[in-house]
């Protein structure tokens, strides 16, 4: 038994060659043991004998040695080197002797120098691995760190030209973002494209590697110019499937020649590298685009509450009135209007979707009104136009629009409406009771209504209530059914009837933050007017 794992070390093959020649061209008969510190000892060649390791015999293999010697190793323990003869040294076996010993060192320096050039390269693989590290984490423009990049991997791999190809989803295409060396083709690329290698190792997610006489069928700007690397640019999450973002290619060698195995573990280690940070420049360029849509709609809900009238400084009478959108935008609005012989006109609106959409159509029907009201007297004719105006709008973007409109004199002591739809509208009396202003006609923006109708009722100055609301604020305070949330709006308006109008508006969107969702979330509007 070798009693060490140590023991049982090969004899380096360059030192056995030695030996061999010596034995071959002298007659020298050789025994090599490996010794370690515990005294522990192992034949690992000795002439005649089948290589490999074998047991030491101990004192008793020292019969017949006529000389020792001891070489220190790296390694640690030391190797015994015993001659067992003295032949006598023939003349013309030195000849050979030292043709043998060229010739392994001249195989010695010819390695040395392969594993000095491999290091050499591996050493400028690993720097421009840092090198992209660096590159990527502090260059802001990935545009500008991606044409970094593939300078210096043409400088390293000795390529003519690189290029950098980058998903994009909505066009279902690759696109350029960087190329350096030798000019190429910038266009997109079809991801579906037969002919494009860049297209077609995407598709698969496996690099391919084509010599000029294989690129047959390559699009012109693509190949033809020497050997041709492509490789996947592949984003791993950590939870999920790999997926593909993009094409990193090489074209044409400055040295000639094909490109490596090596080349392509260097190309694809680049590209782990890339595609983290092109899923990354995703990110951020997604998180910039919500940011800049958030900014935009906030600025949208504050141009939008500003078209609104100052309810509470209207002068001619007591108003409070309210708009809370159910997004950032919507489409309930109200307005006044001071009109001729001090009477007042009222409006509140309704369109039939909330969002950016129904802004709108909002803002749109808010500036008509405003020129025809101004324009006609008869509240019927003011929807009639409003209605000529918006028709074609609404229908195209399927939508409508429930409106009253009401002229108040509070000398004349009445009340002129037309109602195009709007459901929640009431005189709220002195005595308690509610009379619903109904529907004269239609919504706007519904086909086959050629003119507006319109009614008056009395009024009575300082004593009556005028309650405008949309179905956002009952649903919010509903139970079951819609009718539930528009009675509790009246139960509340009607026991505040004697108090300043502001705390009914005040009162009613509390209820609705307390009640929760109720039916639904959609854009909330209350108006209330004491003239």
């Amino acid at each position: 038994m070798i009693p060490d794992e140590g023991l049982a070390r090969p004899l380096p093959e360059s030192v056995a060659s030695t030996l061999r020649h010596f034995e071959a061209a002298l007659g020298f008969r050789f025994r090599v043991l490996r010794v370690e510190q515990a005294g522990s000892a192992a034949v690992l060649y000795e002439t005649g004998s089948p290589p490999g390791p074998r047991p030491w015999a101990g004192e008793a293999g020292r019969e017949g040695v006529r000389f020792e010697g001891v070489v220190p190793t790296p390694q640690g323990g030391d190797l015994k080197v015993q001659i067992l003869n003295f032949p006598p040294l023939p003349l013309e076996g030195m000849g050979g002797l030292v043709t043998a010993l060229l010739a392994d060192a001249l195989r010695v320096d010819r390695e040395a120098r392969f594993f000095t050039r491999e290091l050499s390269e591996r050493y400028e693989e690993i720097n421009l691995l840092y090198s992209i590290s660096e590159t990527l984490g502090s260059v802001l423009d990935l545009r500008e760190a991606a044409r970094l990049i593939l300078r210096e991997l043409c400088e390293v791999v000795g390529a003519r030209r690189a290029s950098l190809w980058v998903y994009n989803p909505q066009g279902g295409r690759l696109e350029l973002l960087s190329q350096v060396g030798d000019p190429g083709r910038t266009g997109p690329i079809s991801v579906d494209d037969p002919e494009a290698v860049t297209a077609k190792v995407f598709r698969e997610g496996r690099p391919v590697v084509a010599e000029e006489e294989d690129q047959k069928g390559m699009e012109e700007g693509e190949g033809g110019r020497g050997s041709l690397l492509s490789v996947p640019v592949r984003f791993t999450p950590p939870s999920g499937e790999p997926r593909t973002v993009g094409v990193m290619n090489l074209l044409g060698r400055r040295r000639g020649g094909g490109f490596t195995a090596g080349d392509q573990k260097l190309l694809a280690a680049i590209a782990s590298q890339v595609g983290a940070a092109l899923e990354n420049r995703r990110l951020v360029l997604e998180s910039l685009a919500q940011e800049r849509t958030a900014r935009e709609m906030e600025l949208a809900h504050h141009l939008q509450m500003k078209l609104l009238p100052q309810a509470d400084s209207f002068w001619g009478a007591e108003v409070s009135a309210r708009v809370e959108p159910a997004e950032q935008v919507g489409g309930d609005f109200y307005h006044l209007l001071h009109l001729a012989e001090n009477k007042i006109g009222v409006m509140i609106g309704d369109v039939s979707t909330h969002g950016f959409p129904a802004a709108l159509i909002m803002a749109l029907s808010m500036s008509a009104a405003t020129i025809y009201a101004l324009e006609v007297d008869r509240p019927a004719d003011v929807l009639t136009r409003l209605d000529a105006a918006l028709r074609e709008e609404l229908e195209s973007t399927e939508m409508y629009l429930s409106l009253f409109y009401g002229v108040l004199d509070p000398a004349g002591g009445e009340i002129i409406y037309s109602n195009a739809g709007h459901p929640h509208a009431f005189l709220l009396h002195p005595d308690g009771t509610a009379e619903r202003l109904t529907a004269t006609d239609p919504p706007v923006g519904f086909a086959g209504c050629e003119g507006y109708r319109q009614c008056s009722l009395p009024w009575r100055r300082g004593e009556d209530l005028l309650l405008l609301f949309t179905d956002g604020i009952s649903d919010a305070l509903a139970e079951g059914d819609r009718r539930s949330g528009e009675a509790r709006v009246l139960e509340t308006a009607l026991a505040g009837r004697r108090g300043p109008v502001r705390h009914i508006v005040e009162k009613l969107f509390e209820q609705a933050r307390r009640a929760g969702g109720g039916l639904g979330g959609d854009d909330r509007t209350v108006l209330v007017l004491r003239a």
